[in-house]
């Protein structure tokens, strides 16, 4: 992905929703735009200190992160506690719900959606056994194509 388009893509998307692309949201952003793999609020605090020679509290990147999920452009993955960016921040199209391929040897991450009529199935099944769903987000670990080689 073209991390110039991304970026200037995420500021434009935080302005139609009311929101600010602040400078130092912008470099948690670009960390993780830079980044083949997810990364944790600290491991980003150390990352931005690297980059920008200042250091920033973790919390505040963690407010940080969840003011880019708010927006859409960062995704949380609950399994590993790490975050990454969209893949689809510069796409124009309605995004489906994201999946993600999570390689429990390397670390990468593919992020690909999920058909709608598949999740509607899953969400009437949820609902039909008196579950309320907080998030469609699904997160599936194995191994990636290059490590199934090794």
């Amino acid at each position: 992905m073209d991390k110039e388009k991304a970026i200037n893509q995420a500021e434009k998307s935080c302005i139609e929703h009311g929101g600010k692309l602040t400078p130092k949201r912008k470099v948690v952003l670009e960390l993780l735009l830079e980044n083949a793999h997810p990364q944790s609020a600290y491991e980003l605090a150390d990352l931005y200190q690297q980059k920008l020679g200042e250091k920033i509290p973790a919390m505040s990147v963690y407010r940080m992160l969840e003011f880019l999920i708010e927006q859409g452009l960062v995704h949380k993955l609950a399994s590993t506690n790490k975050f990454l960016a969209c893949s689809h921040i510069t796409c124009t199209h309605k995004h489906e719900t994201p999946q993600f391929l999570i390689c429990d040897n390397c670390q990468s991450v593919s992020e690909v959606g999920v058909d709608t009529k598949l999740i509607e199935a899953l969400e009437k099944s949820i609902q039909q056994n008196h579950f309320q769903l907080s998030s469609p987000q699904l997160e599936l670990h194995g191994l990636c194509e290059h490590c199934q080689q090794q």
